[in-house]
């Protein structure tokens, strides 16, 4: 706020509005103790109004919303929904040239998933949206997986891999040499691994890395129950998903593990390249990996093998294979602006995107070329006739000598 109060001029702060939406942490505040929740965003309300901005209220959003939000941001960004063009405004082509993109969030707590199915019948209404934008209508699939955030899923294959051991837990999920305790009522106090909960005789356990990913995938895959599906297709937990359609961009901690790992240098990366930087990167001893990574934070770079594994057994749950990863674009800036929620959000409570088209009837492609050369030729015209009158006096005016 300080850092925008600087940037805005003083004479638009009362008119420039504020939003504060609260995500998946909050979402599991709210589970854990919805006192506690309130507290947070009274906290937080009182602590904004104190400037000078038209702050609009603080709220949790939901992981349906929060899908929805990243769709609009990276379509809006990549110009999906309209084109502008000076001052005209075309509409995308019907034949699909302007394909939407789904979009891929993950973050620390919830990962969500959304996209426009090739199928627009989506089994399960909790699931669909639909959005009337620009005058065009999308049925949008969407899924917030509360607790399957990176950090979250590694406390949930923490707490499940503890049981039965005797405090030590040698982890293929990292690195060969790393060591490090944690206190069990720390794992267990979050509502994510509270299905694992159960006593045990020890109050702390140490983990032991042992690197190896396939390992870790197999450990990973255990917290994604597959054996139910009441749809005619499911990801994991018994939730419909339709089959992945068309280009995916993946961003968040989809992005931040990938760049780290020196996978996001190309625009799309095969499945094999990354499945063999993951083995080459999980199986590389600790002691080396804390001396050529000298300047990450040892908690980020001990559970980058972690999260580049989730990150494929996750993309793996959702139905992507060798052949799809090619439609997967992994995204942090699109034309300098942030891919995330939070454009999305903004948009919808400006309602900077309307349900219509900006003009009741829109130019299509062919058309606007055709008037670019008709103009054209129009102009050429007026040249010729004025060079004609200004340069050949004589021709014009002799018979009135």
């Amino acid at each position: 706020m300080i850092r925008a109060s600087q940037v805005i001029p003083k004479s638009q702060h009362e008119e420039t509005p504020v939003y504060l939406g609260a995500t998946a942490g909050m979402r599991l505040l709210r589970i854990e103790d919805a006192q506690l929740a309130d507290k947070v965003l009274a906290a937080v309300t009182k602590s904004l109004s104190n400037y000078h901005f038209d702050f609009q209220g603080a709220r949790i959003i939901t992981g349906q919303e929060e899908g929805a939000y990243g769709w609009i941001t990276i379509n809006y960004l990549l110009g999906k929904f309209i084109q502008k063009l000076n001052w005209l405004y075309l509409r995308p082509d019907e034949n699909g040239a302007q394909e939407t993109f789904g979009a891929l969030d993950l973050g620390g707590a919830s990962t969500q998933i959304t996209f426009v199915p090739q199928n627009k019948n989506i089994e399960s209404p909790r699931n669909a949206l639909h959005f009337r934008l620009y005058g065009r209508d999308y049925s949008v699939y969407t899924h917030s997986f509360l607790c399957y955030g990176k950090d979250q899923a590694l406390r949930q294959k923490l707490a499940k891999d503890i049981r039965g051991t005797d405090g030590i837990l040698r982890d293929p999920c990292f690195h060969p040499g790393y060591e490090t305790v944690m206190n069990v009522s720390d794992l267990y106090s979050s509502p994510c691994t509270r299905r694992f909960a159960m006593i045990h005789p020890f109050s702390q356990f140490q983990i032991q890395g042992t690197g190896n990913y396939r390992q870790c995938q197999r450990s990973i895959l255990e917290l994604f129950n597959t054996s139910y599906c009441p749809y005619s297709q499911c990801s994991f937990n018994g939730i419909f998903l339709p089959p992945p359609h068309g280009d995916f961009g993946a961003f968040s901690a989809y992005y931040y593990v990938m760049d780290f790992l020196n996978l996001t240098l190309e625009e799309t990366t095969s499945q094999e390249k990354v499945i063999d930087t993951m083995e080459k990167f999980c199986s590389q001893p600790w002691e080396e990996l804390k001396t050529y990574f000298g300047d990450v934070k040892e908690k980020y770079l001990s559970e980058y093998c972690f999260s580049g594994t989730y990150i494929l057994s996750l993309l793996s749950s959702y139905h992507f294979t060798a052949d799809s990863w090619k439609n997967i674009h992994f995204m942090g800036k699109i034309q300098s602006s942030n891919v995330g929620w939070t454009l999305g959000y903004m948009l919808n409570l400006t309602n900077m995107i309307p349900a219509e088209q900006p003009y009741s009837k829109p130019l299509s492609h062919t058309t606007y070329i055709f008037l670019m050369i008709l103009f054209s030729l129009i102009l050429v015209a007026v040249v010729i006739i004025g060079l004609l009158v200004f340069y050949k006096p004589s021709y014009f005016w002799k018979d009135m000598v």
